[in-house]
């Protein structure tokens, strides 16, 4: 049998696990695996400015491509506890990424070593396995462990925390006879699949909400080919939306008390029965009034995950699957049923939907300056076409590019849907443009997200990362703002300041075009919403020429009220700005106004 250290056991693992990629930062106890990845060779090391960094870059690998599993590495310690927010919003958001810790020796984990944390404890309640491997022999049972695990039901992610001894340990192990384990995932039954089915016969408006786990299952085909067989329309989650085009006739926009539009709410209000596939009846979607969610329409649930059925509300039918087993069984009864003649006629019913998707829109057409937000997506949807990947994580710059962006293919949204960490956006695009450098990324950012995690922009500068970043600038952290009008104040929020370095800014306090300028990438500041446009053109020609990211800053008015329910009632949504009433006032949404 070959000999080598445990450390080089483990990067041979990762090779034929698939990995091809990892993010990290080395340091002294986690050094002897830096070595077998060097001495190994075959996967391309990206080295961060910040271990949460890191960890973003692992989650945005692994969303961006069907299959990827992102790998975070670092050293013991604060290494380790830095991880956590992207555990946290791995598992949140049912995302596989596989995160790596050195160590202190076996022999000192309980004499409070320098930099020696129990960080398998503290990260078990964000992962589907943390472990201390503590004897040599278990690390290649332990990775492979790991990647069944990841990739076994609902997705998930693992952190294996590797002692310095044991890394540096010799054991046997031969990888050209390593064979990764077959995940296990459920399968829906042809009885389950047929009941669930027979709602649908029995109902006159239904629909169908397309979930985070039809993408994960990389089932979107799938929707859109049982969709279009059934005439159903169908509305996306926030993680689900890609999984069928915006401009496709069956696609009914999305539900919710923030991220939503207008047509949706109004349609979902209307139907009678709804078929939720790889969704999780998230609270941003249904709102925490649950009677005004379901009262007059039936449920039917799929979902990988057996105790997410029920948890939030109990359907009327619930059934554990994978998504893409549970559609493939959909669409062989679908077309039984339509060879028969018993598919029923919902034409007028979709019709009825994408009356509303052209009637009931917001506008974004707005000539002010400084200027509004609602006219940076209008150009955003003019400069950046169907191709577009785009990349954010929360605040108002979110929940409005969620209700006045288009997305058109799967994995084209990316976005950390449940837990929603400052600071996401930059880590998280670097991840997705090195695990997919063809496809064009815009990352969208307000002034709070982008100053988080803003050292990382150094990183794509480095390793020649090109994308457009589109950064609102109001000096405020809008969403708390609104969200304590509620409680009658305004504390805390405000981040203006005159800067007595870039008086020219006025209270907007931060130069970002400085700040980025000055971390390695390019970058242009806008103030009249008619040059975002020519702005907007210009970060792409310099993205390419130079392979770096490029910020366009635009100056937003201060405060703006962006549309979303006061009560979290998603039957219950203010419309705080003007609404669209002539076809000028939206110029690019997917149905023209009438």
């Amino acid at each position: 049998m070959p000999r080598m250290t445990a450390a080089r056991a483990a990067v041979e693992i990762l090779k034929r696990e698939g990995v091809s990629n990892a993010f990290g930062v080395p340091g002294a106890a986690i050094n002897p695996f830096y070595k077998a990845l060097k001495e190994g060779g075959g996967i391309h090391h990206t080295l961060a400015r910040h271990v949460e960094g890191a960890s973003h870059m692992a989650e945005g690998y692994t969303r961006a491509k069907a299959g990827n599993i992102g790998v975070c590495i670092g050293t013991s310690g604060p290494a380790g506890t830095d991880m956590i927010t992207g555990l946290y919003s791995a598992i949140a958001d049912s995302i596989p990424i596989l995160c790596i810790t050195g160590q202190a020796p076996v022999a000192k984990l309980h004499k409070e070593d320098f930099q020696a944390v129990d960080i398998a404890s503290i990260a078990k309640p964000v992962t589907k396995a943390a472990t201390t491997v503590l004897e040599a022999a278990q690390v290649p049972g332990v990775f492979q462990q790991a990647f069944h695990l990841m990739r076994s039901g609902r997705p998930g992610p693992v952190l294996i925390d590797l002692p310095i001894d044991v890394q540096l340990t010799e054991i046997e192990f031969d990888p050209e006879t390593y064979e990764p384990l077959q995940p296990y995932k459920p399968q829906a039954t042809r009885a389950q699949a047929e009941k669930a089915i027979q709602f649908l016969l029995e109902s006159e408006r239904p629909l169908i909400i397309s979930g985070g786990g039809i993408i994960n299952a990389d089932a979107c085909d799938l929707l859109v080919e049982f969709a279009e067989l059934t005439g159903v329309p169908v509305i996306s989650t926030l993680m689900g939306w890609g999984t069928i085009p915006d401009d496709h006739e069956l696609s009914a926009g999305m539900v919710g008390v923030q991220t939503s539009h207008r047509y949706g709410n109004a349609t979902f209000l209307e139907s009678d029965f709804v078929l939720g596939i790889g969704n999780r009846w998230a609270n941003r979607h249904t709102g925490y009034n649950l009677e005004a969610y379901t009262k007059g329409r039936k449920f039917v649930h799929v979902d990988i995950e057996p105790t997410q059925i029920g948890k939030i509300f109990a359907p009327d039918f619930g059934i554990a699957s994978d998504a893409k087993a549970a559609l493939e069984l959909f669409i062989q009864i679908a077309k039984e049923l339509k060879a028969e003649g018993k598919l029923p006629d919902f034409s007028a019913w979709a019709a009825s939907a994408q009356e509303r998707k052209a009637t009931l829109q917001r506008r974004t057409h707005f000539d002010n300056i400084p200027m509004k937000p609602q006219r940076v997506y209008e150009e955003m949807n003019k400069a950046f076409g169907p191709e577009t990947r785009y990349v954010t994580t929360i605040g108002l710059s979110q929940i409005a590019g969620a209700q006045m962006l288009h997305v058109y293919r799967p994995r084209n949204w990316i976005n950390c849907g449940q837990a929603g960490p400052l600071g996401w956006t930059i880590p998280a695009a670097i991840g997705a443009a090195t695990a997919d450098p063809d496809t064009p990324i815009v990352a969208l950012s307000g002034d709070y997200d982008f100053q988080f995690m803003i050292e990382e922009l150094a990183v794509a500068a480095q390793h020649k990362v090109p994308y457009v970043h589109v950064l609102v600038n109001n000096a405020y952290l809008g969403l708390i703002r609104q969200a304590q009008g509620g409680l009658g104040i305004n504390f805390e929020v405000n981040l203006e300041f005159e800067n007595i370095n870039t008086p020219e800014i006025g209270v907007y306090g931060v130069d970002h075009i400085k700040v980025a300028e000055g971390l390695g990438v390019k970058a242009i500041r806008v103030t009249d919403p008619n040059e975002l446009g020519a702005a907007f053109e210009e970060a792409k020609k310099l993205a390419a020429e130079y392979s770096v990211p490029v910020v366009v800053e635009a100056i937003l008015e201060r405060i703006t009220n962006i549309s979303m329910s006061k009560t979290v009632d998603m039957s219950d949504v203010t419309e705080f700005e003007e609404i669209a009433t002539e076809p000028g006032h939206a110029p690019t949404a997917i149905r023209p106004l009438v």
